[in-house]
């Protein structure tokens, strides 16, 4: 992660976890979660103050959250001190094992890293789901490389570029839309993860 966007996070923590929980609720990523997400243990991997955490514990995906940022993960722990938050960063997720998780959400996350990270976050997140797993992912769409008035760094992500490091795997979702809880433009695709095991079982219809 880009360490003066970690630095803006953790100083301000406090504030950026109200503003969050102060937002209508992300009624379109719910609406996704509930299409696409399997019942089984799932990760918020930049889970910020645990409001998506909460939610999908509560709808029945039971949810550990990861964030980079030891204030975000203190904001978390005092609202929710009944659900788990571990320190993580992309690209490398230091300590999750492989092929662990059902479903893995990182919702408004990517555009924070640095590009040349982008591709090596994205084989992470999808190592850490079972075959057959679904990934959730979504970023800021801005058409330009900037920093906005924190200091948080916001890439211009490729989707393109996404696409194409995600080929492997069954593409469910690609769209671009306005979140309904930040107002902001964002792109969300979901894929489920390569089975091969599934593929090599013979089909007898």
């Amino acid at each position: 992660m880009d360490r003066q966007t970690l630095a803006a996070y953790d100083i301000a923590a406090p504030t950026f976890a109200q503003d969050w929980h102060e937002q209508p609720p992300p009624r379109d990523l719910h609406a996704v979660v509930r299409r696409f997400f399997k019942p089984g243990l799932t990760a918020d991997v930049g889970c910020g103050s645990g409001r998506d955490v909460a939610w999908l514990v509560a709808n029945g995906f039971p949810t550990t959250g990861y964030d980079p940022c030891e204030g975000l993960l203190r904001e978390a722990r005092v609202r929710y001190p009944q659900f788990e938050f571990l320190a993580a960063a992309l690209p490398e997720v230091t300590g999750v094992s492989e092929n662990r998780f059902e479903n893995v959400l990182c919702e408004t996350v990517l555009m924070h890293l640095e590009p040349r990270s982008v591709v090596a976050a994205l084989h992470r997140l999808i190592a850490i789901l079972k075959p057959g797993g679904t990934l959730y992912l979504s970023w800021r769409v801005t058409q330009t490389d900037h920093r906005d008035q924190h200091g948080r760094f916001y890439a211009a992500v490729d989707s393109k570029l996404v696409a194409n490091t995600l080929s492997a795997e069954t593409l469910l979702l690609d769209e671009q839309a306005v979140s309904k809880s930040s107002g902001k433009i964002i792109h969300r695709m979901v894929v489920r993860k390569h089975d091969a095991q599934s593929d090599s079982v013979p089909n007898h219809t």
